[in-house]
């Protein structure tokens, strides 16, 4: 029966790391309802998972470290990411719906931007809960971090298509399942990747001015 109940168990273990997720999830969804704080949840979801990935420290004490950390800069990223997108929804309705010459042409650029756009939100907050620099340099280096690492690139996209297509076109289930521990299963997964890309980068010797925001 001790054995049953050991920490070393696999079984147990399974359910300490699914509780560690969902009280991950759950502090995420929380510091997510103002709506402005997204950007700083969001990058210490990602911080945390990342650390429970390596066993390191405790999930609410690496969660609220991170929050605190980058609270100012992830807000205002968030919010610059925030209007860009909206600005490219509204290019795509509009630019889809005129019939002036160069319209589809100027359509097919915002697409091209919205790429672009996507590409970078996958690493933006990644890389604000792993490094220090200025808002500029951390969308610069998501852009490059992306088009350097193109087969983790690609398998994390397909990991946000997955996520956003079956809360589209499956049932309620699935949304209050991805809204309330899904997510913090997503960014578990999502975080071997980053851990991944990001090792290469440590230290960051392209990077002088950059530091690890341990």
């Amino acid at each position: 029966m001790k054995g049953m109940f050991s920490p070393d168990n696999p079984v147990i273990r399974f359910f300490i790391w699914l509780g560690n997720i969902w009280w991950l999830n759950i502090l995420w969804l929380i510091c997510s309802l103002p709506v402005v704080t997204i950007g700083a949840s969001t990058t210490a979801l990602i911080y945390s998972s990342m650390k429970l990935k390596k066993d390191e420290g405790y999930p609410t004490v690496n969660f609220f470290k991170s929050f605190k950390e980058n609270f100012k800069q992830a807000t205002l990223i968030w919010l610059i990411y925030l209007v860009v997108g909206a600005l490219i929804i509204l290019g795509l309705i509009f630019w889809n719906n005129v019939q002036i010459p160069g319209a589809k042409l100027c359509w097919a650029v915002v697409i091209a931007v919205g790429i672009f756009y996507v590409i970078s939100l996958m690493y933006v907050f990644a890389i604000q809960s792993k490094f220090v620099n200025s808002i500029k340099d951390t969308i610069r280096f998501s852009i490059l971090v992306a088009f350097t690492n193109l087969k983790d690139t690609f398998l994390i996209f397909c990991v946000f298509a997955g996520v956003v297509l079956a809360n589209i076109f499956t049932t309620l289930v699935v949304n209050v399942i991805t809204l309330f521990v899904g997510m913090g299963i997503i960014t578990y997964l999502l975080g071997i990747y980053y851990n991944h890309v990001f090792e290469k980068y440590i230290p960051v010797q392209d990077y002088p001015d950059a530091q690890t925001n341990e």
